[in-house]
């Protein structure tokens, strides 16, 4: 499969929070076993929301930040301040248990 033929996954805040502090296989499985076929991609703004949500009571994964950075493509884009409410937000939408929530975190471009 040539480059124009890949589908583009963007990645929003909830995944990448659920990919760096949980075990979920989904997220997991895109981000670890990426194929050729798909080329992943993020906003900075939407790296730094997540970072952001991190609590110090979760297992947060260096390692995994790692390989986020290795396959994930980024791209620049305006900031906002982080706020309590969307750190809130953020964190329900990615740490809930059903799958439609895991799938819907990833939207194709």
């Amino acid at each position: 499969m040539n480059d124009t033929q890949k589908k583009t996954m963007m990645l929003k805040p909830e995944a990448i929070l659920r990919y760096l502090v949980s075990d979920d296989d989904y997220v997991d499985t895109l981000i670890m076993c990426r194929g050729s076929e798909v080329d992943l991609v993020a906003t900075d703004s939407d790296i730094y929301e997540a970072l952001g949500s991190i609590k110090s009571h979760d297992r947060f994964n260096m390692n995994k930040l790692k390989k986020f950075f290795e396959v994930v493509h980024v791209y620049s884009s305006e900031k906002k301040i982080l706020k309590d409410e969307r750190v809130d937000e953020i964190r329900k939408l990615a740490l809930r248990e059903d799958k439609n929530g895991k799938e819907n975190s990833v939207r194709n471009k």
